[in-house]
C-alpha cells in the first residue's frame, strides 16, 4: 500500500512538472503585439460611385445619405474581416478608414498578420513604422508684403476662403496668432469644408473660433503602441509640444503678432497665408507617434474638405517590404491629391549626406530647408578688447560690455572638499551647483565645456541655467572642446546672461586668453584670477549675409524606391523654402524642450518649418486660382523657383563639416528656392492626374504590376513607357542608357498669347535636343515639348542640367534636368 502512494505521488508530480513546463514553453513563446496598417478591396467613400453621384460640385459631402451607407458598410466589411480571420482576444481595431482610404489599422501579434495577408479582401498588410516630427522675418524675405499680399488685398484678405490642415502635435488655442479678430471678421464662403471641433483637456469649446474651424484628435495608434504619460499625451487637440502650433502659424498664422520673449521684442510674426482657416488633426504626441493615427487624420482631413495639407511629419524610416511609393502613408497622400487636395510634406532632417529624404512620391511637394539672410549672433568680449562670437538669444551682463567681470574655468572653481564624482559632467559642463565654490563663481562669467554630457546628450542648457541662478553666475559660456569638435549651436533664448562658443577655434582664443592671464601654483591651482569679460547682447538680429544657404541638415536626394535606396526617377527634394531660425507660435508646455517650457514663441530650425512656408504660398496660389489643381500649383511654385542667391551666385549649401558650403545642386534644393511673386504667374505650367500617376507606376520595372492593384486598387491600363514621362516640371534619369525621349506638355496659364523660344543646358555626359526650339501658344492652350536626351559619355554619376523656356513677355520657365548617363551604346 505504501508503495502504491509513492508512485501516485510521483505521478501527481510528473503532470506538474509537465503542465510547469508547458506553461514556461507558451510564456517563451508569446508575441508581442504591433500596429499593422491593412488596405481592403473596394472603393473608399470619396470615390465610390453612388457618392460621387450625389456630390453636385464638391468632392463628396460627408452628411448625405449614400456617404453613410457606404462609410458603414465599409466598417462593417472591416469588422467581418477581423472576426472571421483573427483568433478572438487577439487584436484590437485602432481605425476604420474609410473616406480616400479602404482600409484599417489593427493591433495585433506578427502571427494573426500573416493571417490577415491570407484573408479574402485584404489586398496590403504593412507594419506601423512610427511617426516622427521633422515668423517674423520669412514673408519680407520672401517678398510677400510688397508683392503677393498687396495683389491679394494685403495681409486683411491674403489667403482668405483656404482652409489649411495641419497633421501635427495639435495646436494651442489660446495663442494670439489664432486669434478670432472681431474687428475684420472672416466672413469667406466654406461651404466646401465641414470639420468639428473635438474638445478636452485645454481645449475648451470655444477654442474654435472661426480662425480654427476645426479640431480633432486620433489617439488610438499612441495608446496602443505604449504606456502614454497622462501629463502631457494630452486626449485633445491641445498642443503640449509646440511643433503643431509652430508649423500651423508658419503657415496661417494672423498678421503682425508681436514677438515678446523674455521680455524683448523681436518683431512681429506672420502667416504666409494669414487669412486662410486652420484646421487641426493632431496624431502625434510626446511620448509616441505612429502612422496609424497620422493616416486616420489624413483621411478625415480630406474627407472634411481641406484645401491643403500640411505634414511636417513623416515616417521614421523607409518602408521594409515594399517599394516607397507604394506605402500605405504615400498611397494615403496619394489619394488626398486624387481628391484635389495640395499636399506638402517636409523633407526631412538627416542631412547633408545623400539619399536621406523621407519624402518620394511625385504627387506630394517635398520641402527642403535653407537659412534666410538673417542672424543672431551673440559674443564674449574679453580683457584684451578681442571680440569672440557666438550664439544665443541672450541679454547682455549688466553694463552691455562698459563693465567687465572676472572670468572663471569651471574646473577651476570646483568646491575641492565637496563630496561629488570628478566626471565631467560635475567638474566642466556646469550641470551642478554642489561641485562649485560659490565664492569664486559668484558675479563671475564661468566656463563651461561642450563635454562628454553633451556628446551624448546627457547634459543639457538648462542644467547650466539653474546652476547659474543658484550660485549667481553673472554669466555663462559655452565653449568648443577640442576633443569633440566644433559643436552646432542654436539661437534659443536664454534665461540667464549667456554665449555658445561652437567653434574650437574660437574656444582656443578664450582659453589662451584666460591662461594667460590667470596666476597658477606649482601644483596649478589658480592662486588668481585676472581675466575679465562681458557678454554682449545677442537678441538683435543682423541682415543682409548671404542667402538662402541650403541648412546642414536638410535631407538630400536623390529619392530613391526601396530600402536599399535605389534611385528613382523622381527629383527629391521639390523645392527649397526657409526652414532655419525660424520664429513662430508655441506651447508653453514644450514637453519635449524644457529650456522653451514658459514661452509663447520659439526660434526653431528643420524642414518642417520649411513645409509650412510652401503651404501657405500654395493657398495663395489656391486663392487666387481657384480651379488650378494641385499639380498645376506646384508647377508654378517649381518652374519660377531660383537657383540663385541674393548675391547673384548658385545657392550654396552647408556640408558635413560645420561652416563648410559646397556649390549646392538638384539633389539639396530640387527646383530651387521658392519665389512667391513668380509663382502667382508662372507663365506655363504641368498638370498631372490620378491616372498620369498610375501610369507612372505602371511604368516602373521594379515594381509587380499585382502590388500597384493591391495599393492603389488600380489595375495598369496603360504605361507611360518610361518613368521620366510622367508630366512634372522637372526631368530625372536614374540610368540612361543610350539615348531617350520624353514629353513634357505645358498648358498657358497667362491672358495673352506668348512665344516661347527653348533652351537646354545638358548634364554631363550628355547632349538634348528640344523639338520644336521654339512655339506660340494661345491662353488656355496647350504645347509639347519633346526632349530628347542622348549619352556621349558613360559617367555613372549623377549630373544636372535644367531645360529654360523664355517667353515674349518675359515669363521664364525652368525645368531642373537630372541625369546618371551609365551606358553609351
Amino acid at each position: 500500500m505504501a508503495t502504491g502512494v509513492d508512485v501516485s505521488a510521483a505521478s501527481s508530480y510528473a503532470v506538474l512538472l509537465l503542465h510547469l513546463l508547458a506553461i514556461s514553453t507558451i510564456a517563451s513563446v508569446v508575441e508581442e503585439r504591433s500596429i499593422y496598417l491593412i488596405l481592403m478591396e473596394g472603393e473608399p467613400v470619396a470615390f465610390h460611385g453612388d457618392v460621387l453621384s450625389s456630390q453636385q460640385g464638391r468632392r463628396f459631402d460627408p452628411k448625405s445619405e449614400a456617404y453613410e451607407v457606404h462609410a458603414n458598410k465599409l466598417v462593417d466589411s472591416h469588422d467581418q474581416v477581423l472576426e472571421s480571420t483573427l483568433d478572438k482576444g487577439s487584436y484590437n481595431k485602432l481605425y476604420s478608414f474609410k473616406h480616400v482610404l479602404n482600409g484599417f489599422a489593427v493591433h495585433t501579434t506578427p502571427s494573426q498578420a500573416k493571417k490577415l495577408q491570407l484573408a479574402q479582401g485584404v489586398k496590403l498588410v504593412e507594419r506601423d513604422r512610427r511617426a516622427k516630427l521633422m515668423t517674423t522675418y520669412t514673408p519680407e524675405f520672401l517678398g510677400l508684403p510688397q508683392t503677393v499680399w498687396t495683389q491679394e488685398g494685403g495681409d486683411r484678405n491674403a489667403g482668405d476662403g483656404i482652409v489649411m490642415g495641419f497633421v501635427d502635435t495639435g495646436i494651442n488655442p489660446f495663442h494670439p496668432s489664432f486669434a478670432y479678430d472681431v474687428l475684420n471678421p472672416l466672413t469667406s464662403n466654406l461651404s466646401h469644408f465641414s470639420g468639428a471641433c473635438e474638445t478636452g483637456p485645454l481645449f475648451p469649446p470655444f477654442s474654435c473660433n472661426g480662425k480654427i474651424v476645426s479640431a480633432r484628435f486620433f489617439i488610438a495608434g499612441a495608446q496602443a503602441a505604449t504606456s502614454l504619460n497622462a501629463t502631457i499625451d494630452i486626449p485633445s487637440p491641445a498642443d503640449a509640444v509646440g511643433h503643431g502650433s509652430h508649423v500651423a502659424s508658419i503657415a496661417a498664422g494672423n498678421a503682425g503678432v508681436p514677438v515678446t520673449v523674455n521680455g524683448f521684442y523681436y518683431g512681429r510674426a506672420s502667416g504666409m497665408a494669414p487669412r486662410a482657416r486652420v484646421a487641426v488633426y493632431k496624431a502625434v504626441y510626446p511620448t509616441v507617434g505612429t502612422l496609424a493615427d497620422v493616416v486616420a487624420a489624413i483621411d478625415q482631413a480630406v474627407a472634411d474638405g481641406v484645401d491643403i495639407l500640411t505634414l511636417s511629419i513623416g515616417p521614421e524610416e523607409p518602408p521594409q517590404d515594399t517599394v516607397t511609393f507604394l506605402s500605405i502613408f504615400d498611397i494615403a497622400m496619394l489619394f488626398a491629391r486624387r481628391a484635389g487636395v495640395f499636399v506638402v510634406q517636409a523633407a526631412g532632417n538627416s542631412g547633408p549626406g545623400p539619399s536621406t529624404v523621407l519624402s518620394y512620391s511625385p504627387w506630394v511637394v517635398g520641402a527642403a530647408a535653407s537659412r534666410t539672410d538673417r542672424r543672431y549672433i551673440a559674443s564674449l568680449l574679453l580683457g584684451n578688447g578681442l571680440n569672440v562670437s557666438g550664439v544665443g538669444l541672450s541679454a547682455p551682463t549688466f553694463g552691455n560690455g562698459s563693465l567687465l567681470y572676472r572670468l572663471v574655468l569651471a574646473k577651476d572653481a570646483i568646491n575641492l572638499s565637496g563630496a561629488f564624482p570628478r566626471t565631467p559632467e560635475y567638474v566642466e559642463e556646469c550641470q551642478h551647483p554642489e561641485a562649485f565654490d560659490p565664492s569664486v563663481v559668484r558675479g563671475s562669467i564661468v566656463i563651461c565645456s561642450f563635454s562628454a554630457g553633451f556628446y551624448n546628450e546627457t547634459s543639457t542648457l538648462t542644467a547650466i541655467f539653474d546652476t547659474a541662478r543658484v550660485l549667481g553666475f553673472m554669466g555663462f559660456v559655452l565653449v568648443a572642446n577640442p576633443s569633440y569638435g566644433d559643436f552646432i549651436g542654436q539661437p534659443i533664448p536664454f534665461s540667464v546672461s549667456g554665449a555658445l562658443i561652437p567653434k574650437v577655434a574660437d574656444a582656443k582664443i578664450v582659453s589662451q586668453y584666460y591662461e594667460q592671464q590667470t596666476l597658477r601654483d606649482a601644483r596649478g591651482v589658480v592662486r588668481q584670477f585676472n581675466a575679465r569679460a562681458a557678454i554682449q547682447d545677442g537678441r538683435v538680429a543682423s541682415f543682409g549675409v548671404q542667402a538662402p544657404i541650403v541648412s546642414r541638415f536638410s535631407s538630400r536626394g536623390p529619392g530613391f524606391i526601396d530600402i536599399n535606396r535605389n534611385p528613382s526617377d523622381v527629383l527629391k527634394p521639390d523645392i527649397l523654402a526657409p526652414g532655419n531660425e525660424i520664429w513662430a507660435a508655441w506651447s508653453p508646455l514644450s514637453a519635449l524642450d524644457p529650456i522653451l517650457t514658459g514661452y509663447n514663441f520659439a526660434l526653431l530650425s528643420g524642414s518642417s518649418m520649411a513645409a509650412p512656408h510652401v503651404a501657405g504660398i500654395a493657398a495663395l496660389i489656391k486663392q487666387e486660382y481657384p480651379s488650378w489643381n494641385p499639380s498645376m500649383i506646384a508647377s508654378a511654385m517649381s518652374t519660377t523657383a531660383t537657383k540663385f542667391d541674393n548675391n547673384g551666385g548658385i545657392i550654396m549649401a552647408e556640408g558635413f563639416n560645420i561652416g563648410s558650403l559646397y556649390s549646392s545642386n538638384n539633389f539639396d534644393f530640387g527646383a530651387g528656392f521658392v519665389n512667391p511673386t513668380h509663382a502667382m504667374d508662372p507663365g506655363l505650367v504641368l498638370s498631372s492626374e490620378f491616372e498620369d500617376y498610375i501610369s507612372f507606376l505602371c511604368s516602373m520595372p521594379f515594381i509587380d504590376r499585382i502590388a500597384i492593384r493591391a495599393a492603389t486598387r488600380v489595375w495598369c491600363g496603360q504605361s507611360v513607357g518610361h518613368p521620366a514621362n510622367l508630366n512634372i516640371p522637372s526631368v530625372t534619369i536614374s540610368a540612361l542608357r543610350r539615348s531617350l525621349t520624353v514629353r513634357r506638355s505645358f498648358k498657358n496659364v497667362a491672358t495673352k498669347p506668348e512665344t516661347y523660344v527653348s533652351l537646354a543646358i545638358p548634364p554631363n555626359g550628355t547632349t538634348i535636343t528640344l523639338r520644336p526650339p521654339w512655339f506660340t501658344i494661345a491662353p488656355e492652350g496647350t504645347q509639347d515639348l519633346d526632349i530628347e536626351i542622348n549619352v556621349i559619355k558613360s559617367t555613372n554619376e549623377f549630373s544636372f542640367g535644367e531645360i529654360i523656356l523664355t517667353g515674349s513677355l518675359n515669363h521664364i520657365v525652368r525645368m531642373p534636368v537630372t541625369i546618371r548617363p551609365v551606358s553609351i551604346v
